[in-house]
């Protein structure tokens, strides 16, 4: 079976492109970034370092990863917010997709089946 075959007719996104995305959703703390973003909507660097307990240097690492393949976007304000921030960052609509029908879409099935078992 070729790889195009394997998507929807008319896919915005290459085999290639959604495994990277299905990759960077698989490091767990690129999930509770992701996460974060989408159940508490918009926050800053610092807001998520503080929140999710992580380094600087390795939130933005993590960041910059979920960016790269289009999970996660970073925005600027025209003006700072009320701590002097202009930037954020924020899940896109492949983002809150991904997390809502991939990861959450298995996490139910799993409790679904446990339950079933019980």
């Amino acid at each position: 079976m070729e790889a195009d075959e394997l998507l929807p007719e008319h896919s915005i996104l290459n085999l290639d492109e959604h495994l990277e995305m299905q990759r960077s959703i698989g490091n767990e703390t690129r999930f509770r970034v992701l996460n974060t973003l989408v159940e508490e909507g918009p926050q800053s660097a610092s807001e998520l370092r503080d929140r999710l307990e992580v380094r600087s240097n390795t939130l933005h690492y993590h960041l910059d990863e979920l960016v790269d393949v289009g999970l996660v976007e970073n925005r600027k304000r025209k003006d700072p917010d009320s701590d002097g921030l202009y930037s954020y960052y924020r899940a896109t609509s492949l983002g809150d997709g991904i997390l809502e029908h991939g990861v959450r879409e298995l996490m139910r099935r799993e409790w679904d089946a446990l339950e079933a078992y019980d």
